[in-house]
């Protein structure tokens, strides 16, 4: 007979007990690894580097491994958000700011200052880069740098907590197959697949620069600089193969693949920022803003960076091409006209066709039009060997700085614990504002919802990560179709009562603001209206 009686009156249930047994085992074990990994960087000397660095990735690996095992593993496969609200690591208390502190400051050291934890640019590395050595020399033939360092750790981290992510969630397939995915495509596209195409270039007939194949323009908004391209062309058939599928990437296998499943097949399933998120960030999906203020701020900040990226990424090629028509058919002039035709040709289909539909947001798509186009103009006039005043690498750099450093590192990774998993996915990655749109415009993707069968519990809509007021769209029997979701389908495995589906269907009747409360029957509707 259980005798375990809840003494409080709370419908959120009793506080969180102490860790058992073997989340004690596992805390000692991983933090036993994270403690060599600590060692190092104070400059110990490991006699046999290689040996020490898969114990220290092991035990972290092992440490997190067990931990999921002894908070999951006695419990039925379900719904597990037990007492988030309970525990300061994931309710903004002191551990969480205590985390994000840390965190915020391994990137900074990772990003600016580099030499503290040993990268030496003469003689062999010191500390911590140094014990990373032996498996950067195994896999690309080079000693570490500090951003193999950071793709180790980064890629055992969705592996570690891909498996916690998985066992939490393992009464859901669709979040199994999708952890699943993202943990494949982070080690072997992001980490295994560039490492050995570095080995190539020992070879005088390759050049090719470091290329991470699932990171598409604007998320790799160096991929079209001068020395990149000189590295594709150089390097015969496998650079120009690279190339063309970067460009082919932007233009129609990401609109292709986002018309038939949304930007889920990215955000979700492909892309390493999303598997972080998804996995070292799972305990802190509900701190996101789910405020209007944190909407409207989104919407501006998020498109404003995709403007910024377009613009940039447009100032660079154009610093490097001719001036002459007779010898390069693809001059400056012509670059920019193309651009500008391009985007406005777009925008048109875009006003004629779904202006209705957008409604107020086709005004903020008209903004952000004339922004660029007003950019390019500037381009044209006023660019000699500067753009905008500052020469093309200035304006490179403080982008990548701006963005691709602080916002989507620092800010967007470090304040896990203080803002949610997704802060850089919501406000600052301009791939997911293209895909936004794209969803938005043309998607077959939505989230269907049975109004009949919600009890308006808020489980949707805290465990969402994006911020959306899902319970909102439930309570009304209303499809989701929204720029920022990401299809990630936490808000239907949480949902006690099944009311939310995740479905590709037809874009026609997607996105229908008719509220069907008794049931969500599409036919019972057009009966009704028809016999009106």
């Amino acid at each position: 007979m259980n005798n375990t009686v809840q003494k409080n009156m709370s419908l959120s249930g009793e506080p969180p007990v102490a860790l058992n047994v073997i989340q004690k085992l596992s805390v000692v074990l991983g933090m036993f690894g994270l403690g060599v990994l600590l060692l190092a960087t104070f400059n110990i000397n490991f006699p046999n580097k290689g040996l020490w660095l898969s114990i220290s990735l092991g035990a972290i690996t092992a440490g997190i491994i067990l931990f999921s095992y002894g908070a999951y593993g006695d419990k039925s496969a379900g719904i597990k958000n037990d007492g988030v609200w309970f525990k300061s690591i994931s309710s903004r208390g002191f551990l969480a700011w205590l985390l994000g502190l840390v965190l915020t400051g391994f990137y900074i050291v990772l990003y600016f200052y580099p030499q503290y934890i040993g990268l030496r640019s003469e003689g062999g590395n010191v500390g911590l880069i140094a014990l990373f050595d032996p498996l950067s020399k195994l896999l690309s033939g080079n000693p570490a740098s500090q951003w193999f360092v950071y793709g180790t750790l980064y890629t055992v981290s969705i592996l570690a907590f891909g498996i916690k992510f998985i066992w939490k969630h393992r009464h859901n397939n669709y979040e199994i197959i999708r952890t699943v995915s993202v943990m494949f495509f982070q080690t072997a596209f992001a980490f295994i697949i560039p490492e050995l195409m570095a080995r190539l270039n020992s070879s005088e007939a390759y050049n090719i620069p470091y290329y991470d194949l699932k990171n598409i323009w604007p998320l790799n908004y160096y991929n079209f600089e001068q020395y990149r391209m000189d590295g594709f062309i150089s390097s015969g058939d496998l650079g120009m193969g690279l190339l063309i599928f970067g460009i082919a990437s932007i233009f129609i296998i990401t609109p292709i693949l986002t018309y038939f499943y949304g930007k889920r097949w990215y955000c979700s399933w492909v892309c390493g920022c999303g598997g972080l998120a998804e996995t070292s960030g799972d305990a802190f999906r509900q701190l996101s803003d789910k405020s209007l203020n944190a909407w409207k701020i989104e919407r501006w900040v998020v498109h404003s960076v995709l403007v910024f990226s377009v613009l940039m990424t447009t100032a660079v090629i154009h610093s490097y091409l001719s001036y002459d028509a007779a010898k390069y058919w693809l001059n400056k002039d012509f670059f920019l006209i193309g651009v500008a035709v391009f985007l406005g040709v777009l925008f048109a289909v875009i006003w004629i066709f779904k202006k209705e539909e957008l409604k107020k947001d086709a005004r903020y798509g008209a903004i952000g039009y004339l922004a660029i186009t007003l950019g390019l103009i500037a381009i044209h006039y006023f660019s000699g060997s500067n753009v905008f005043i500052f020469n093309p690498e200035t304006l490179r750099s403080t982008y990548g700085f701006l963005i691709g450093s602080i916002f989507s590192g620092v800010i967007g990774t470090g304040f896990y614990p203080i803002f949610g998993n997704r802060v850089w996915c919501r406000f600052g990655c301009p791939m997911a504002a293209i895909l936004g749109l794209q969803q938005r415009l043309f998607s077959k993707f939505r989230i269907t919802t049975n109004g009949g069968q919600c009890i308006s519990c808020g489980n949707c809509s805290t465990y969402c990560e994006m911020g959306i007021d899902v319970r909102a769209y439930a309570q009304k029997g209303e499809n989701i179709v929204r720029a920022s979701c990401v299809g990630c389908g936490i808000c239907s495995a949480v949902c006690p009562r099944g009311v939310l589906k995740l479905e590709n269907d037809t874009p026609k009747g997607r996105i229908n603001s008719d509220a069907v409360l008794l049931g969500n029957d599409v036919d019972l509707l057009d009966l009704i209206k028809q016999n009106k």
